[in-house]
């Protein structure tokens, strides 16, 4: 609790003393409706509504069922539950209901009482029941018959009764009176009876009460007409009084009634019993012998200080069976029976040692339901502690500090508070109270560096946990417990909550986020750690966050760039010595470090002595001089990698034309190979089965194709069964209809990096020996065409087939057309007199 809050309940502890005495007083009728309210305590203590609140107000109530409660929000004493007078208080003149009003900061303490009205919810009732008297004929008129009272639960007007008789022109009614005022009916006799005449009367009394509008009961009374007996017993002393304890027990003799009759023989024989004037709920109090007269206690008398009265009647043994009746009067007094009660309103523990003498720590009760000297109650206190015990007012006590507090020298201290009464002998009871001594947050966290480095690897998944910080704190309880916050700071222009977050109980360090290097290298943010003291205590640990890059970035190939997904050709002289440069390629990595590393290799190509390429720099040069027998197209597969762990890559295809011009039309490299790969021993048994079966194949096939030929008048029988010097160098082309078509690729080349690729297919007819060309072509290509494959093939036996169909209008070609497809049909011819056929 603050230093404040306690002087502040210390003085007002005093000051509420002298404003409880005043009270509040409010009434509302029994059975009120629940929420509806009855006054507005706020405003009778000239406080404002919010104040019960602010001032931690309590209702208190020494009742089992809270009837009323108080609205914090408006101030206003409403009804929670329904409230039956009769109930409650009985046959009480007054119902009260008595409640405390305590507010704790400041302490101030203030009685209420709410008297509970009556309202006539109650009939009255005869408990006794019908009537039935025997009335000796003989009888005078003027003799008078006590008749049972009625009784109403209510109270005040509403309880106040009259009594009506049924017409007889032989009765009537009258009301006695009690010591205490009250009213009882008679039946007097006002005409003698004859019983040879009537021997029974009916009437009914009636009782009403007061109340608006009145309620009524009903009894029946039979009146017996007898005669002979005509004397009544008579009681020694028409009124009996006496005092009892309280805790008497049963079977303890109040009195010994006595009455006589001068009658003689069973007329005059007397028997004694409880009359019906005495009210239903005494009748189980006393019990009466029939013979001696004695009345016993028959149950518990119920509270101290309340006066009893009851009604003996003696009756005699006569044929008329007179009565008469006596009063009793028992005043109940009260024994020390109950030891006082204390209950500790309010208790604060423990207590800080920095609290200034005169500090509140507890307020407490004290009450005994013993009456007079037996419920008067002193408290004293016993303890090594600097603290004093005042009285407040009534039976509330405070406990006060008397010094300083000092937490190292004690950390607690044990009280005894002890309540006597005033009884003889009085009792008493002890309460035995721990005072802890808190305390308090002079210290803040501390973080061993004022900086701290973390370090992430990019691509972390989120919830990672990045690392944790931590401060220490000397204090105890909540003042050492430090809970981690993280401050809003904005940090490479991304504010830190949106990157990590921080867990507040251990400082444990979380990414909100997937880190990427290549967008943020790392950033810094703050970490509060607070304390739980009041006030709290806080420091701050900046700390710097690393991201690490991880390898996640294949290399982007810069140069050469394909053009609509074209391989790119570059042109190489054949004139090219070894070292010439073809092309570079230029590429780039994201990643930094060793994963950025790049290299570059020649993974395939048409030919691996041709070309080679620089680790480093990715410069393609020709390893060697370009031969004349080298092929006119090579292809180059070029990755490049990087030294990551583990490496990515990125390869291109590159496309070199061997030639000493660039043509007008380039060659087809879309029949790009896949990477050569490691044949299994499986696949190697495969492809070594597959060659015998092939082999096999083509022997049948070449046995059949030579039988065949023979018996052809067309083949030269004299060149297909030889082979000629040219087959040996490697060269093979068709002289007869058994030759198949070739492919070859032509490129036209205008500049470096910008090519041109055809595809022209080379073959011989089924009948006429022509030469298909997939294009269409002019004479000046032709004759370059043939030029360029080395065939000396005649006009006459090229085709031009265009893309757009599958075969060629040759009557539409020009004339000088004609002439060289002649030209290049008749060199065809005379190359393959010279040729095997196959």
């Amino acid at each position: 609790m603050p230093a404040w809050r306690v002087v502040v309940l210390c003085w007002c502890a005093s000051w509420g003393a002298a404003a409880g005495r005043l009270g509040l007083e409010y009434s509302v009728l029994e059975e009120t409706e629940q929420g509806v309210a009855i006054g507005n305590i706020a405003a009778d203590l000239k406080l404002s509504a919010a104040a019960l609140s602010l001032r931690n107000f309590r209702f208190l109530s020494g009742h089992s069922e809270p009837f009323f409660k108080v609205d914090l929000g408006s101030g206003s004493l409403v009804v929670r539950e329904l409230a039956d007078r009769e109930q409650l208080c009985g046959t009480k003149p007054a119902c009260v209901l008595t409640y405390e009003l305590m507010f704790q900061d400041p302490l101030e303490l203030h009685k209420m009482r709410v008297h509970v009205l009556d309202i006539n919810d109650n009939a009255p009732i005869f408990p006794a029941g019908d009537v039935q008297l025997h009335i000796p004929e003989f009888l005078t008129p003027g003799a008078r018959f006590t008749l049972p009272n009625a009784q109403d639960a209510d109270e005040g007007s509403n309880s106040v009764l009259s009594y009506s008789l049924s017409p007889s022109q032989h009765f009537r009614l009258d009301m006695g009176s009690r010591i205490d005022g009250s009213k009882y009916p008679e039946l007097v006799l006002e005409k003698a009876l004859d019983r040879e005449q009537r021997d029974t009367h009916l009437l009914v009394l009636t009782a009403q009460d007061g109340g608006l509008p009145a309620r009524s009961g009903d009894a029946q009374v039979t009146i017996i007409v007898v005669d002979t007996n005509d004397n009544a017993p008579i009681f020694e002393h028409s009124v009996y009084s006496t005092k009892v304890p309280e805790t008497a027990p049963n079977g303890t003799v109040l009195f010994q009634v006595r009455a006589w009759d001068l009658d003689e023989g069973s007329n005059g024989e007397v028997w004694y019993s409880l009359s019906n004037s005495t009210l239903a709920e005494l009748r189980h109090l006393f019990h009466v012998h029939p013979k001696s007269g004695e009345v016993q206690v028959a149950a518990s008398l119920g509270p101290p200080e309340t006066l009893l009265e009851a009604y003996v009647e003696a009756r005699d043994e006569g044929a008329f069976g007179l009565a008469s009746t006596t009063k009793l009067l028992v005043r109940v007094t009260d024994v020390n029976d109950h030891a006082p009660e204390m209950d500790f309103m309010t208790f604060f523990s423990p207590v800080p040692e920095d609290v200034p003498s005169g500090t509140v720590i507890a307020l407490l009760s004290v009450k005994d339901e013993d009456l007079g000297s037996n419920g008067r109650i002193t408290c004293s206190m016993s303890s090594k502690g600097p603290f004093q015990l005042k009285s407040s007012f009534d039976n509330y006590y405070t406990l006060l500090t008397d010094g300083p507090l000092d937490r190292e020298q004690a950390n607690e201290y044990q009280v005894l508070i002890t309540a006597s009464d005033g009884g003889s002998p009085p009792l008493s009871t002890r309460r035995s109270l721990t005072v802890s001594v808190a305390d308090v947050n002079d210290n803040a966290p501390h973080f061993s560096q004022p900086q701290q480095e973390l370090f992430v690897a990019e691509n972390n998944n989120l919830g990672v946990s990045l690392g944790h910080v931590f401060a220490q704190d000397p204090d105890l309880g909540k003042n050492g417990l430090v809970f981690y916050k993280l401050l809003d700071v904005i940090s490479e222009g991304i504010p830190a909550p949106s990157l990590v977050a921080v867990e507040p109980s251990n400082g444990v360090i979380i990414a909100k986020t997937s880190f990427d290097f290549e967008q943020l290298r790392g950033f810094c943010f703050q970490v509060e750690g607070r304390d739980g003291g009041s006030p709290p205590r806080s420091a701050t640990v900046t700390v710097n966050l690393f991201v690490v890059d991880r390898n996640d970035n294949a290399p982007d190939i810069l140069f050469p760039l394909l053009s609509n997904g074209s391989i790119p050709v570059e042109i190489v002289p054949r004139s090219a010595r070894a070292g010439h440069l073809v092309t570079k390629v230029v590429a780039e990595d994201s990643d930094s470090g060793s994963n950025a590393w790049l290299s570059y290799h020649i993974i395939q190509a048409s030919d691996s002595s041709l070309f080679r390429i620089s680790v480093n720099t990715g410069e393609l040069r020709t390893a060697r001089l370009v031969l004349p027998t080298d092929a006119i197209k090579q292809k180059v597969v070029v990755v490049v990698r990087d030294h990551g762990d583990p490496p990515l890559s990125s390869s291109i295809i590159l496309g070199v034309l061997l030639s000493n011009s660039a043509p007008q039309v380039l060659p087809d490299y879309e029949d790009i190979w896949e990477p050569e790969g490691q044949l299994s021993t499986q696949n190697l048994y495969l492809v070594i089965a597959l060659a015998c079966v092939s082999f096999l194949f083509l022997g049948c096939l070449f046995f059949f194709v030579c039988a065949k030929l023979s018996q052809s008048p067309d083949c030269c029988s004299q060149s297909c069964c030889h082979f000629s010097e040219d087959m040996r160098h490697g060269r093979m082309m068709a002289s007869n209809p058994c030759m198949t078509s070739a492919t070859i690729d032509v490129t036209t080349i205008e500049r470096l990096s910008q090519t041109y690729l055809y595809r022209a297919s080379l073959g011989l007819g089924s009948d006429n020996n022509n030469l298909l060309l997939h294009r269409e072509y002019n004479v000046a290509d032709l004759r370059n065409l043939a030029t360029g494959v080395g065939l000396n093939l005649p006009i006459s036996s090229i085709q031009i087939r265009n893309k757009k169909g599958d075969h060629a209008n040759v009557n539409a070609m020009p004339r000088k057309t004609w002439n060289l497809l002649c030209s290049l049909r008749v060199a065809l011819n005379s190359w393959c007199s010279s040729s095997f056929c196959f």
